[in-house]
C-alpha cells in the first residue's frame, strides 16, 4: 500500500513539474492597450510590462498607443521614456496609431525612436486579439 501510494505522489509530482516547464516554455502573446493621459498609469505599464518579462523572458508584447495616450511617446512628454527605450531592447513594439497623430497634427517625428506606427490603434488590437494575443488594457 505504502508503495502505491509513493508510486502515486511520484506520477503527480512528474505531472506537475511537466505542467510548470511548459508554462514557463511557452510564447505568451500580450498586447497592452494605453489611451488614458495619466502619467502615473504610464508609470506603471512600464513597470508592468517589465514584470511580465521578468517573470516570462520569452512574451512578446507589443503596446498600443493611441487617443490620450499618445503622450507616452512624445518626446517632449514622456516620462517613462528610459524604461520604453530599455523594454524596446528587450523586444517589447511600441505601436503608436497614426489617426491620432492625424487628429492632433503631431509629427512622427515627435514620437520617439522606439516607435513603429500602424494605421489605426483599434485595429491593430483587433487583429492581435484575432491572432490569439492576450488582451489587457493598461490603466487603473
Amino acid at each position: 500500500m505504502k508503495k502505491a501510494f509513493l508510486v502515486f505522489v511520484m506520477i503527480v509530482l512528474g505531472l506537475t513539474t511537466q505542467s510548470f516547464a511548459q508554462q514557463t516554455d511557452k510564447v505568451h502573446k500580450i498586447v497592452f492597450h494605453l489611451a488614458t493621459s495619466d502619467t502615473l498609469a504610464h508609470k506603471a505599464l512600464a513597470k508592468q510590462v517589465a514584470n511580465v518579462l521578468d517573470y516570462w523572458k520569452n512574451a512578446q508584447i507589443e503596446v498600443v498607443v493611441h487617443n490620450n495616450g499618445i503622450g507616452f511617446m512624445k518626446k517632449n512628454e514622456a516620462k517613462t521614456a528610459k524604461e520604453i527605450a530599455s523594454l524596446q531592447a528587450r523586444g517589447v513594439t511600441f505601436a503608436v496609431c497614426e489617426n491620432t497623430l492625424k487628429q492632433r497634427k503631431i509629427d512622427k517625428s515627435e514620437i520617439l525612436p522606439e516607435a513603429v506606427f500602424v494605421p489605426v490603434g483599434i485595429a491593430e488590437l483587433v487583429l492581435k486579439q484575432e491572432e490569439g494575443w492576450a488582451y489587457i488594457k493598461a490603466g487603473f
